[in-house]
């Protein structure tokens, strides 16, 4: 647990990688998180306002270069 108060978490593919990682506060995503695919290249990343996604997402094309971005602002909906 950091000094906020939130906890990391890591959820996993079947085999084992890294499926994603960020932080939750009361049980809820918050902060920064990142999704990745099976062969460990960056799928998505952005960041949670208690639960709810704020500001820009980037989604990354299959060699992990960004490919588009969406803008979801301080209020969550895009």
């Amino acid at each position: 647990m950091n000094s906020a108060g939130s906890t990391l978490r890591e959820d996993r593919h079947k085999d084992g990688t890294l499926k994603a990682r960020g932080r939750e506060l009361d049980g809820l995503l918050h902060g920064y998180w990142e999704w990745f695919r099976v062969d460990g290249t960056l799928l998505r990343s952005g960041s949670f306002e208690r639960g709810e996604q704020v500001g820009e997402w980037t989604t990354y094309d299959s060699a992990g270069h960004p490919h588009k971005v969406t803008d979801f602002g301080a209020g969550g909906k895009a």
